[in-house]
């Protein structure tokens, strides 16, 4: 037989001492190594340093030395310096709402010293000498050092041995130590940072301007596939560089945003990003950024965690589009070419031969191969529910109008209606003189790639790709704000829901029918989804309303249906667009050239994948091993 439980005694509530207070607050702030170099050279900074100075031992797990040049602590100061809740930054509420500096609760260097042995040297200018506070004992001493601060942490974790088994080798601790002090790097060119491990130089970042930090930091590469950024949005000002999508990375290791030069991880600024390269980005590649937003103070809360690497906005709609819009805009312009101002969108079409037009390219496209390349939909949000390789049709009177007037008549697929083309200029015989980023068509390969000729060599052009992108663009600039089509279930689809779905559903009704999906409350715990886009035949309607609430209740509503638009756009372009094994003349390569170059991002496909590749005269002769 089981025991009869007995309720626990109860035990008298007690004042907690000192010392388990600080080891509990250092259970937070000190995680690591690289966490005691983080807080320790944030101090740094807010003391006015140019040159900082981290000296590690066995990864930082024997001993950190932190040394800078700041204004350095005063004798009688010292002491105060190693108690919880002391700190020179803030005073009062409104210092805490408008913080500036990087470090302001005045714990750290007080939970540092509960888990390790600490110590702290300083001189202030126009002092005879330093003092050297000793953080176990308490002493005070005469030191020799110049102006400055120098803390030293030795043995962490020496009387908590569970949380030291918990670290990693030395060479996996040092790397987050150097990680920590690159972030730093990255934000304030004006310090100069050098990581010495057992003597021996790591790292060094000497001052220099913001443009040669970030080259330093991250290389030469990044700053040569990566574009400026520098857009201020309302109260918002966001700038430094985003890399171009061909060169995405696997991980998500050169991703850098601060704010008001705080380096944070920040969920709503990710996505933010993420959906500005939504259709230029190929699978799961990650892109490389380091953005640093200006904002008001009173308008972000940093005492949000003890790490301080979290924050929390007034307005988080507000950054997310921001985010979105600055990086969208930094790469639109194509690489190919200059932004050359699209052609306007020719009225009078009618109706009835183009939507015969657009069934006659589909069909023709289906019936020949090879078969157009997958659309792969992201992982969560409205386009995760789209059966694979299924049409869409978002009003299929619009798309048809806008699919005559965007398809020039030289790329459409052979046995079209030429009754259906838009009317549209013949492209010249002969391009005038000029330097043409891409070029002059020379021939195809295989009825895919197109062979151009400019003035640094041979340019190949994936044709498909290249079209998609063209036609892809002029849909979404043409199509505007037009509602998806909808399709009413004869039986609705109900399920649980919460409170804070319900109330979503409620405030969002407009945006949601604008999406196609007519969703109502029967009750207060359940809801009923009467309607769902006519293009999502056959998907989990359930799931699909789930996903749009969440993001609704998350993101501005105006890019969750841009979105969605633009993911049933993609397809249509990509059913559009001019396919494999299509003979094209010379002219209609030209042409095909010259809108690549007035297209923004028509270096890649809607998919993500390149939709051109340039090679050097220099790699042709290397090729033939000319100049050997």
């Amino acid at each position: 037989m089981n025991a009869v439980l007995q309720p626990p005694e109860r035990r008298p509530i007690r004042e907690l001492p000192d010392e388990l207070i600080s080891q509990i607050a250092a259970g937070e702030v000190v995680e690591r190594p690289a966490s005691v170099v983080r807080e320790l050279v944030d101090n740094a900074l807010d003391a006015g340093a140019t040159e900082v100075v981290v000296k590690l031992v066995a990864g930082g797990v024997r001993s950190i030395l932190i040394e800078d040049d700041g204004h350095g602590i005063p004798a009688t100061e010292l002491p105060l310096a190693l108690r919880r809740h002391a700190t020179s930054k803030i005073g009062s509420l409104h210092d805490l709402e408008s913080v500036a500096t990087m470090g302001f609760r005045g714990e750290a260097l007080a939970a540092i010293s509960s888990v390790a042995e600490v110590s702290i040297s300083s001189r202030t200018e126009g002092a005879p000498h330093a003092q050297r506070l000793d953080a176990r004992s308490g002493e005070l001493a005469p030191a020799a050092r110049g102006r400055g601060t120098s803390v030293e942490v030795r043995e962490l974790f020496f009387n908590t041995p569970a949380r030291r088994k918990f670290l990693k080798t030395d060479a996996t601790e040092l790397a987050h130590c150097v990680d920590a002090v690159r972030r730093h790097a990255l934000t304030r060119p004006d310090v100069g940072f050098s990581v010495w491990h057992e003597g021996k130089v790591v790292q060094q970042w000497r001052r220099a301007s913001p443009d040669q930090r970030v080259q330093d930091v991250l290389g030469g590469e990044f700053i040569e596939q990566s574009r400026p950024v520098d857009m201020t949005l309302g109260p918002m000002r966001v700038t430094g560089r985003t890399g171009i999508p061909a060169a995405a990375r696997a991980r998500a290791d050169q991703q850098y945003v601060y704010v008001n030069g705080r380096y944070v991880r920040d969920k709503l600024i990710a996505h933010g990003i993420r959906s500005a390269y939504e259709d230029v980005l190929h699978g799961g590649r990650q892109p490389s950024y380091v953005l640093y937003i200006e904002i008001a103070p009173d308008r972000v809360d940093v005492n949000v965690h003890p790490t301080k690497i979290e924050v929390r906005f007034r307005d988080s709609r507000e950054v997310h589009q921001a985010m979105r819009r600055a990086v969208e805009g930094a790469l639109a312009a194509p690489q190919a070419g200059g932004a050359v101002p699209m052609a306007p969108v020719q009225a009078g079409i009618d109706t009835a031969v183009a939507m015969e037009a657009l069934a006659a390219a589909d069909n023709e496209m289906w019936a020949r191969g090879p078969k157009p390349v997958a659309y792969n939909p992201p992982s969560e949000g409205f386009g995760a529910f789209r059966p694979p390789g299924q049409q869409v049709s978002l009003g299929l009177q619009q798309a048809a109008v806008l699919y005559a007037q965007e398809v020039p008549a030289a790329y459409r697929v052979p046995g079209q209606s030429p009754a259906a083309a838009a009317p549209a200029a013949a492209p010249a015989s002969r391009l005038p003189d000029g330097d043409w980023p891409l070029g002059r068509a020379l021939a195809q390969v295989g009825g895919v790639f197109v062979l151009a000729e400019n003035n640094h060599g041979l340019v190949i052009v994936d044709m498909h790709a290249a079209h998609e992108r063209i036609v892809y663009e002029r849909l979404k600039a043409s199509l505007g704000t037009a509602d998806i089509e909808a399709q009413p279930l004869l039986i609705p689809a109900t399920f649980p829901a919460t409170a804070e779905e319900i109330a979503t559903v409620e405030s969002q009704g407009d945006n949601l029918r604008k999406l196609g999906l007519d969703i109502s409350a029967l009750s207060a715990t359940t809801l009923a989804v009467r309607s769902r886009p006519a293009a999502l035949d056959g998907g989990d309607v359930v799931e699909l309303a789930r996903s749009v609430i969440a993001e609704l209740s998350q993101f501005d509503a105006s890019t969750v249906i841009e979105r969605a638009q633009h993911e049933l756009l993609s397809t249509m372009a990509c059913h559009g667009a001019v396919r494999a094994n299509r003979q094209l003349t010379l002219d209609e390569m030209n042409a095909l050239l010259r809108d690549m170059e007035r297209t923004e991002r028509s270096d890649q496909c809607n998919h993500g994948r390149p939709t051109w590749r340039q090679l050097t005269m220099k790699e042709l002769d290397g090729l033939f091993w000319r100049g050997r």
